[in-house]
């Protein structure tokens, strides 16, 4: 069984991080290559090079990842009741 907090946090701060390497990769990196019109298509109103832009990014992206463990987890936790082998 998982335990949703944990793992609702574990994805939240592992989509942060993410999105900070995303955008280190994308300031050292020619433009032609890196994610900057990824980003901005995926992350609502999040512009590219901006302190608001950033910040925005980086709290949309720890909640995806919130989104993320919120499903999942419940969904985890229900199958492994049902199919549990260890029974």
């Amino acid at each position: 069984m998982l335990k949703i907090k944990i793992v609702t946090w574990s994805l939240g701060i592992f989509a942060a991080v993410s999105f900070i390497v995303c955008v280190i990769y994308g300031l050292i990196t020619p433009g032609s290559i890196h994610m900057h019109t990824f980003l901005e298509s995926v992350l609502p109103a999040f512009k590219w090079l901006t302190w608001w832009g950033f910040l925005l990014g980086l709290i949309e992206s720890f909640l995806y990842g919130v989104y993320a463990g919120l499903v999942f987890v419940p969904i985890y936790n229900f199958f492994y009741k049902k199919w549990d082998l260890k029974k």
